[in-house]
């Protein structure tokens, strides 16, 4: 008996190693959900980015084009208010220049009378003074001790003469302070020399009228000479006679960077004079609608990807959740159909076994009936009775190996199930009548929950009451004297479930995945053969049921019988 044991404990775990379940990997699943929460946000949230993407580059080149034509509208309109300005002066110059002679502008008092005439008209206009063709200066109205300099070194001196006339750039001179000078030529009739009549305007009175003309203070307007020299002060790149070391091109650039920002940049020449008018603009015009835009895109952009990434997350966990739940589902029919096939090739063999076995317990069991009637017809001496209750005892030994070669056919041939409708209460009952002498003997305590009014089943009575009674049995022995053992009844969504649980000493989680193999037993060596269990699961698969167990160590053991129950269409 123990080698036929321990030759399908071989046979198992040959099973086992060469299983295909134990083959099979399972999934990565964070790994999967990681690659499919990534491929579904970049499906949802790819659209909406390009879409957001090109609204904010495409509101910003609107605004960018409205931005240079009111850039160039602003200049245009600057460059105007300069050209008038200077233009206004200049030909006030030239017409005092035409009205009244040299002899007459030489007298203090009628460059004083002069001057304050101009004054009056012009209130930024510094001094005024006549010099003559060798550069000195005869006569000044002003507020600088100037009167006898001598101007021939002077950048503006010759192209008076040559331009005349001429304004010149701003420049300190030889009083050192910051301005620039409009000077017009003329010719002496009485001795034909040239004679000059120069106005001069301080840096800072221009500076002034920069200032008028500047329509906010996120703006930055100033002059430079065509040599790139600043002829105002500036907001960014310094005060007066710094240089201006960006490139003076003409017309609009919308995107100079300066220091590491940004900026609109305009630069329009002013005709007749050696300056240029730069307007640099740090805001839009329209720069709280573009804020306000701004922040609305990124609003709606960072609820989009929030409520995607909940949303995809939440699908992402479902899906998971699912193809986790299929897969143990996949991975329990692998066993199921595993362990049928297993125990199919079990039976073959057993049936096999059980034959061979049978033919020699055959011939023991004939020799030893001779034996014992020789022995019977024998006279008495010393050593019958020894030898008789020898002869006796392989006589039971040859009952019980007939009794598992019994079992073993059984188990291969699997007696044909003969289905009918029974009642599970019914059954439980007659098998508790059948065991009530074992239940009292050792003392165990019968907790009965029968549902009433049980639905009908499909099933064999006698195959049922043996399966019943191979639980309980093992119950009994599970708990040996003074425990519990608890049956119910129940209806489950169209089955009916029988539950017997006991108290005793449980099962590992090990032994509990072979519980239902042929020949596995935890009890001691001679107290079970190992078929009980599998021929129970065989006979309840073949009613259309299943049989499942659960057992903790020292907690006990809960065996759960499932049927289908009988639905009316069933009897028709």
């Amino acid at each position: 008996m123990n080698r036929i044991q321990s030759y399908f404990r071989q046979l198992r775990q040959s099973a086992e190693t060469g299983s295909s379940f134990g083959g099979v990997n399972e999934r990565n699943y964070k790994r999967l959900s990681f690659i499919l929460f990534i491929a579904m946000i970049s499906i949802a949230l790819g659209p909406v980015t390009i879409i957001a993407l090109l609204s904010y580059q495409n509101y910003l080149n609107l605004l960018q084009v409205e931005e240079r034509d009111q850039l160039e509208w602003r200049l245009e309109g600057s460059i105007t208010s300069f050209q008038s300005l200077i233009n206004s002066v200049k030909a006030e110059i030239e017409f005092t220049a035409d009205n009244f002679t040299y002899e007459e502008l030489k007298q203090d008092e009628k460059l004083a009378d002069t001057f304050y005439l101009i004054k009056r008209q012009f209130l930024f206009v510094t001094d005024l003074g006549i010099i003559d063709q060798t550069g000195l200066q005869h006569t000044y109205s002003g507020p600088y001790e100037l009167k006898g300099k001598v101007y021939t070194e002077e950048p503006w001196f010759d192209l008076v003469f040559r331009n005349s006339p001429n304004i010149s750039s701003v420049y300190q001179g030889i009083r050192g302070v910051p301005h620039f000078a409009i000077a017009v030529s003329q010719i002496n009739p009485n001795n034909g020399q040239t004679w000059i009549l120069r106005a001069t305007i301080d840096a800072k009175k221009l500076q002034r009228f920069v200032h008028t003309i500047k329509t906010k203070a996120s703006e930055d307007l100033f002059l430079i000479d065509n040599k790139g020299i600043l002829q105002t002060n500036s907001i960014t790149f310094g005060e007066t006679l710094t240089p201006y070391d960006y490139e003076s091109l003409l017309g609009v650039t919308p995107n100079l960077t300066i220091n590491g920002e940004t900026f609109f940049h305009a630069i329009g020449s002013i005709e007749g004079t050696p300056w240029s008018l730069v307007l640099i603009e740090k805001r839009y015009i329209h720069h709280q609608k573009w804020v306000n835009f701004r922040g609305r895109l990124i609003f709606l952009l960072v609820c989009c990807y929030a409520i995607s990434c909940v949303v995809v997350y939440c699908l992402v966990k479902a899906f998971r959740k699912q193809l986790r739940k299929t897969d143990e589902m996949q991975m329990n029919m692998i066993k199921e159909a595993e362990h049928t096939n297993k125990l199919a090739s079990i039976g073959r063999l057993a049936a096999g076994v059980g034959h061979e076995i049978n033919n020699p317990l055959a011939i023991i069991n004939q020799k030893n009936g001779l034996a014992e009637d020789l022995l019977d017809l024998s006279p008495d001496f010393e050593h019958k009775t020894t030898i008789s209750n020898c002869l006796k005892s392989v006589n039971q030994s040859i009952d019980r190996c007939k009794a598992i070669t019994h079992r073993l056919l059984g188990f291969a041939r699997r007696t044909e199930v003969v289905m009918e409708k029974v009642q599970l209460n019914h059954i439980l009952n007659e098998v508790l009548s059948f065991l009530e002498n074992s239940l009292i003997h050792n003392k165990i305590r019968m907790v009965l929950e029968l549902e009433n009014d049980l639905p009908e089943v499909y099933g064999d009575h006698m195959q049922l009451q043996q399966v019943i009674l191979n639980i309980i049995n093992n119950a009994i022995d599970a708990v040996e004297k003074d425990g519990d053992i608890a049956i119910s009844t129940r209806n489950v969504v169209g089955e009916v479930q029988v539950i017997i649980q006991d108290s005793g000493h449980g099962i590992s989680e090990k032994n509990l995945a072979h519980i239902f193999e042929p020949f596995f037993t935890t009890k001691e060596t001679g107290k079970g053969t190992g078929l009980g269990l599998s021929i129970t699961y065989g006979l309840i698969k073949e009613m259309g049921g299943n049989i499942k167990v659960n057992s903790q160590l020292g907690k006990g053991t809960a065996f759960t019988i499932s049927l289908p129950m009988i639905r009316d269409e069933d009897d028709k």
